[in-house]
């Protein structure tokens, strides 16, 4: 078994991840600074630094915990605060990424599997779904900064032999997702229902995205840790549902009495995108296991059980 960092570890898709390594036998530190992670979503049995991936310390705890591996998942991740602030947005992103790195090639990490975006590295897609190869034309901040970081994966493999693999997500949703953020709209939707608030969709509400399972995003990392070098892999399902329909779904899982209500498009946000994860199919052995609509009763489930 390996010793294993995760940044961002207290975060929706970072503690879901920390809890499955745990559960397979591997020893597991988390660095996280909780602003939008949650000290309930970090497992007893991991190792826990509140820190920013920014912080020059960083390097006495790789020097202390001497990980083989490293998940960076630490991030700004809101599309719209990129756009108010695109400073932080690169200052977070960017620069404490590249601190992260110089972390792993100074203390020889075995590979770093970076969360990268498929929603917002390609801009408007010029076919569907998109692939790898899809030209990166990103219409927001934080887009921009998470494809920076892949040049950097690139070329810290072609400087330093850092072996990497990037996974560039869809929308995610599952247990643990925060609903009072802004981005998220299946827990957003799900939250303000259960407690008797209408909703309100941004648009038209034909807006398609491509939403994936955390289970099933999870399962993607444990894949790449082990399979795949130099990788830049779409994990998606090659599927668009629209924001009518998840409304819609969810209105009929929680029997939801009231429809929609819809306000103005916010800027930066693409229109419609979904991409292929067939690459990550034929070298990381990966395909999403949970549908959409399985994997909506499975949020909703947690969500009742644990409102707040």
């Amino acid at each position: 078994m390996s010793k294993i960092l995760v940044t961002g570890g207290a975060g929706f898709i970072g503690s879901n991840l920390v809890d499955r390594l745990i559960a397979e036998g591997h020893e597991v530190v988390i660095i996280d600074n909780l602003i939008t992670g949650f000290k309930k979503n970090i497992n007893e049995k991991a190792g826990f630094y509140e820190i920013d991936v920014r912080d020059k310390k960083i390097d006495e705890i790789f020097s202390k915990e001497k990980p083989d591996y490293v998940y960076h998942h630490a991030a700004q991740m809101d599309v719209r605060k990129s756009i108010e602030d695109p400073a932080y947005d690169a200052d977070v992103n960017i620069l404490g990424s590249i601190n992260i790195l110089e972390n792993c090639r100074k203390h020889k990490v075995k590979k770093v599997i970076y969360a990268s975006t498929g929603g917002a590295v390609y801009g408007e897609p010029e076919y569907y779904p998109v692939k790898e190869e899809h030209p990166i034309n990103p219409i927001c901040h934080y887009g921009v900064s998470k494809h920076t970081v892949e040049h950097y994966l690139f070329l810290y493999n072609c400087l330093y032999n850092l072996n990497f693999n990037v996974l560039r997500y869809p929308n995610v949703f599952g247990p643990r997702q925060n609903p009072h953020g802004e981005a998220g709209v299946n827990a957003i939707f799900i939250q303000k229902m259960l407690c008797g608030e209408t909703p309100v969709i941004y648009g038209d509400g034909g807006q398609l995205r491509d939403y994936v399972y955390v289970g099933d995003i999870v399962e993607s990392n444990i894949l790449a840790m082990t399979k795949g070098d130099k990788g830049f892999y779409n994990i998606g399902s090659g599927i668009g549902s629209s924001v009518n329909q998840i409304y819609s779904i969810l209105k009929n899982l929680i029997n939801f009495p009231e429809n929609a209500k819809y306000a103005p498009a916010r800027l930066g946000e693409i229109n419609k995108i979904f991409i292929d994860g067939s690459l990550a199919g034929r070298e990381l052995g990966w395909s999403p296991k949970v549908t959409f609509e399985e994997g909506l009763k499975k949020t909703v489930e947690w969500f009742k059980k644990n409102n707040s």
